[in-house]
């Protein structure tokens, strides 16, 4: 059966707009949710906000940034989403946008208390292409603060990270609903991080000793092809 068809995929949007876009921005966080629910192909999504996550306290938040990941049947339902009145409408109101057709590869966990790539076949790595992360969280309320004091470290060593191409906070509200995406030149950029960093691997054993999180899920994807500039430049 062709792939076109037939292959559950991902997929990421994230639109810049300007300051006078920002209140429309806002408001289709709520109107666009029905509007979602309606699109014929759609297997899960989740609108976003984003930000630097630096601190992921709401001082974090881009209001001129928003997102929305999703997980579609096939590239075909993608494709026809892609032409749809809301992608066109959100085109108008953007200074920018870029957007990456996503492969799952290896993925644990769950969002709003579901795997969000349920039915998805793990592919494989291809060597030479990039691969993205998303990883999410819902911090419990009781271990916030000790969570908000051990993130900026992480943080502050991702940047300038060898093979890092993008990274941006994301999350469904400014605080408890925290995540990251981020765009790697491949694997082992990202596993050099993950497992090389000394913030990093203190704050994965804590996440185990401490619980600081209600749920949580951690995915890998291999980039499909992307379209669009963030900053100015392709990804």
């Amino acid at each position: 059966m062709n792939a076109l068809v037939s292959t559950v995929v991902a997929s990421i949007h994230l639109r810049r707009v300007p300051s006078s876009g920002v209140p429309g921005a806002v408001a289709s966080m709520a109107l666009d949710r029905p509007r979602l629910a309606r699109v014929e192909g759609l297997r899960f999504w989740k609108l976003l906000g984003t930000g630097s996550g630096q601190t992921f306290t709401p001082n974090d938040a881009d209001p001129h940034m928003w997102g929305l990941f999703a997980v579609w049947d096939s590239r075909l339902a993608l494709a026809r989403f892609e032409t749809s009145a809301i992608t066109r409408r959100w085109g108008a109101r953007a200074d920018e946008q870029w957007s990456a057709v996503l492969s799952p590869l290896t993925w644990k966990g769950l969002w709003s208390g579901v795997d969000p790539l349920a039915g998805a076949v793990a592919g494989a790595d291809i060597a030479g292409r990039p691969v993205a992360a998303i990883t999410r969280a819902r911090v419990k309320p009781t271990h916030w603060r000790r969570f908000a004091h051990a993130t900026p470290p992480v943080a502050a060593a991702v940047n300038g990270t060898a093979g890092l191409r993008y990274t941006v906070g994301i999350g469904e509200a400014p605080i408890g609903l925290q995540g990251t995406f981020s765009l790697w030149d491949s694997t082992d950029a990202l596993r050099s991080f993950a497992y090389g960093s000394a913030a990093h691997r203190e704050v994965m054993a804590r996440t185990v000793t401490d619980r600081w999180y209600a749920e949580e899920l951690f995915a890998r994807f291999s980039v499909l092809e992307t379209a669009g500039t963030l900053d100015g430049r392709s990804l």
